[in-house]
């Protein structure tokens, strides 16, 4: 005989049921079809990304408020985003995960509160808020009301900037409006083959220019990751999307206010022999800073930013004596190194973030200057190289630069020098400081007398040697204070452990504005 239930077990039934419904979004259909795609649905993003049973949901019986085109007639809990708040590695973080099975994950009215929502609870609790997007964009049925949405989570992003970490991880399409908030946020990672960001997908883009490309061509995560610099990583799958994600938030304080975790470190024998063979004999030849950085920073540490993109300069979080920094430092092995558009531009913003967040600054410098061209000119290198300049000028957090080899021309005062505020500047014997190289050099000083000359290959290679010993050293600038120390490269580790140790209580404050007016 069958037990009656009490109105409360009836009650609880109920609750068990909706909770039930709202785990299978869309459906079990629209589930298999994105698991054949290669995508994992929405919450098993969120069950990989926090720590075991420590996300809590928010807004989960959330539902449209649509009537127009028969929407009334579907409705599904949670309106196509799953939102809410848990841990990663013990530390609180809110998360937003699009679920592409309802609606195509398309934004609506409810779907943007909820997100609002926790981006609200994120300011005012100073924790980061994690974005995975996969999104159709907004839901053309709701018109106007969706589009608002974008804009009150763009509002919110811009509020949210430089106060708490942002990271937008894109697991499937993100077109039009949808883009934006993304690219208002501090990290964008893309899956390959699965994901793609554009404005205008490639139908609209053959109408109007009648080219004919792909999505992935158009907007997919290499494309991103190579070409325009808009994603900073390009992931070969969800998963590893997802664990770079927790690797990048263990090199970030929750909030500005904060700073970075830092890891127990044991100090032992600092001195790095392996750096004093990595600068090659004659000053033309390449060699890879990643060798100079891998044998500076705790040992497994290394964590690339915008590896495919402007590889003229490389930028990355790492750890020193088990605290987190931010390293910029130009590759001589690509373009010799040289500042361009994109390098500037991409160091520049890491920059900016690592200030933001309290994160110390290291610079290893090896430039022989600007890179010259119509090309670049014309496309602005002036306002681009003096992002970097900006950035640099701008941040108050403990910074030091390390020159390597050739510090030459205005890229020497950009990259960080002791005139723009730096805190330390180390060079070492092989630095090269002066405004422009020795061959270069000798052609306009000694113009005349290379002129004259009977011989005047010879006479120009003699006033090539004398420019060359009298500035292709680090002595003059030591001189002058404008290099603190120079030092054997083997003791590079041992003295940015200690004056990075010194500068921890530095203090530095910019001028009472509003903001200032960054040359964009």
């Amino acid at each position: 005989m069958e037990t009656l239930k009490s109105p409360m077990q009836n009650k609880l039934q109920l609750l068990e049921d909706k909770k039930a419904e709202a785990q299978l979004g869309g459906g079990q259909k629209r589930i298999d079809a994105q698991h054949k795609k290669g995508k994992l649905t929405a919450r098993e993003r969120v069950h990989l990304l926090m720590d075991e049973n420590s996300f809590e949901e928010i807004g989960m019986m959330v539902t449209h408020r649509s009537n127009d085109f028969g929407l009334e007639k579907e409705q599904y809990l949670g309106d196509g985003v799953v939102t809410g708040y848990g841990t990663i590695n013990g530390r609180l973080v809110y998360v937003f995960s699009q679920d592409f099975t309802v609606f195509g994950g398309s934004l609506s009215e409810t779907h943007a509160e909820k997100i609002c929502k926790i981006m609200d609870l994120a300011m005012q609790n100073g924790a980061p808020v994690i974005g995975l997007n996969d999104s159709g964009g907004a839901r053309i049925q709701e018109g106007v009301v969706s589009l608002g949405g974008y804009a009150d989570i763009f509002y919110r992003n811009v509020r949210s900037s430089g106060v708490i970490p942002q990271l937008s991880a894109i697991m499937g399409p993100c077109a039009g409006g949808a883009v934006y908030s993304p690219a208002m946020t501090d990290f964008i990672l893309m899956v390959e083959n699965t994901s793609y960001m554009f404005v205008t997908g490639p139908n609209v883009v053959k109408t109007v220019t009648h080219e004919e490309v792909t999505s992935e061509e158009l907007g997919g995560a290499m494309t991103h990751a190579t070409k325009s610099g808009v994603t900073h990583f390009a992931c070969a799958n969800e998963v590893e999307a997802i664990t770079n994600i927790k690797t990048l938030l263990s090199f970030m304080p929750q909030n500005c206010e904060e700073d970075a975790p830092s890891i127990p470190y044991e100090s032992g024998d600092e001195i790095r022999t392996e750096l004093n063979k990595i600068i090659p004999e004659n000053s033309n030849q390449p060699y890879d800073i990643r060798e100079v950085i891998e044998n500076v920073i705790d040992s497994d540490s290394f964590c690339e930013v915008h590896k495919h993109f402007a590889e003229n300069i490389v930028v990355s979080f790492a750890r020193l004596a088990g605290k987190s920094i931010g390293i910029v430092a130009n590759q001589p092995a690509v373009l010799a190194g040289v500042l361009d558009i994109h390098s500037s531009t991409k160091a520049a913003r890491f920059v900016r973030f690592c200030d933001c967040f309290n994160i110390p600054l290291l610079v290893f410098e090896d430039v022989p200057g600007f890179l010259p061209g119509t090309d670049q000119e014309w496309n602005a290198i002036i306002t681009n190289g003096a992002k970097l300049l900006y950035a640099f000028s701008e941040a108050t957090v403990p910074r030091i630069t390390v020159i390597t080899r050739k510090a030459y021309g205005g890229a020497y005062d950009v990259m960080n020098s002791k005139h723009i505020g730096a805190d330390m500047n180390y060079a070492w014997p092989s630095a090269e400081i002066a405004v422009m190289g020795a061959k270069g050099a000798a052609e306009i000083i000694f113009k005349g007398e290379i002129a004259a000359a009977k011989n005047k290959d010879e006479k120009w290679k003699e006033k090539e040697a004398e420019y060359q010993t009298m500035f292709a050293n680090p002595y003059r600038a030591a001189e002058r204070g404008f290099i603190d120390e120079v030092i054997k490269p083997e003791e590079t580790r041992m003295k940015l452990i200690r004056a990075f140790k010194m500068l921890e209580n530095k203090v530095d404050k910019l001028p009472k504005k509003k903001h200032g007016n960054i040359p964009l």
